[in-house]
């Protein structure tokens, strides 16, 4: 979390649940809605297949459902950013992963 707060996001909540599914933390800044998945993977470069086609889609109905029950938290802009760290502990922020869905 404190790589995001360092880069100006606030935590509006941490393994959110919802009927669809959860969202590990959900941020917020100025402009954006973020969800964020946070994964643990062997090499960083097997971050960019920590997702697939349908927990992508099981991710955005959360956040769908998460909107009409917290109209509050409902931003001009979302998205959904991946956080992977490897067993040395180093990190990758990879920003809009469900934007191909």
């Amino acid at each position: 979390m404190a790589l995001l707060q360092g880069a100006g996001y606030h935590l509006l909540g941490q393994r959110l649940r919802t009927p669809f599914g959860e969202v590990d933390l959900l941020v917020e800044n100025q402009h954006w809605l973020v969800g964020v998945e946070v994964k643990r993977r062997r090499f960083l470069s097997d971050s960019t297949t920590a997702l697939h086609p349908r927990q992508a889609s099981r991710l955005l109905k959360t956040l769908d459902y998460l909107l009409q029950t917290r109209p509050d938290w409902g931003r001009e802009n979302t998205r959904f950013d991946l956080i992977a760290f490897d067993h040395q502990g180093q990190h990758c922020h990879l920003q809009d992963i469900l934007r191909q869905y």
